[in-house]
């Protein structure tokens, strides 16, 4: 009975952290204000209502759906604007902004406010519900 201990608590420390994960990512999360981010720390212009802004790496599978769902939800926006950042060549950035896995999408509002960070790939409800709530 005794030697069943260990392998309960890792299999229910295993389950914890597995359900935490799964909850924690892809979900729009409100950020504070850390400062304004300029389009020259981003590398393009910022959108005249909102930008979307990818930090992705070359190997990242999910950073590649949240690419395609980002460019086909923005394509339609004329206000929004959508950049992408390699995460592995900007690593002051990621750094400076506190970037902690791929793909993490920042929500900014017309002045580079981050209003917003989704960690791990969005669902498309929740970047429009994220858009739309940018005025």
């Amino acid at each position: 009975m005794k030697s069943l201990l260990p392998i309960v608590i890792v299999l229910a420390l295993a389950t914890g952290y597995g359900l935490w994960y799964q909850r924690s990512r892809g979900k729009v999360v409100v950020k504070s204000d850390k400062g304004l981010i300029t389009g020259s720390m981003i590398g393009a212009a910022l959108g005249s209502r909102a930008t979307l802004v990818q930090f992705s790496s070359a190997f990242c599978s999910p950073c590649r759906a949240t690419r395609m769902l980002l460019e086909d939800v923005t394509d339609t926006m004329s206000d929004v604007a959508y950049v992408e950042v390699d995460a592995e060549t900007n690593l002051e950035l990621v750094r400076t902004l506190d970037i902690r896995s791929t793909p993490t999408t920042l929500f900014l509002d017309r002045t580079g406010h981050e209003v917003g960070r989704a960690m791990g790939a969005p669902k498309r409800d929740q970047v429009l519900s994220a858009i739309s709530a940018i005025r």
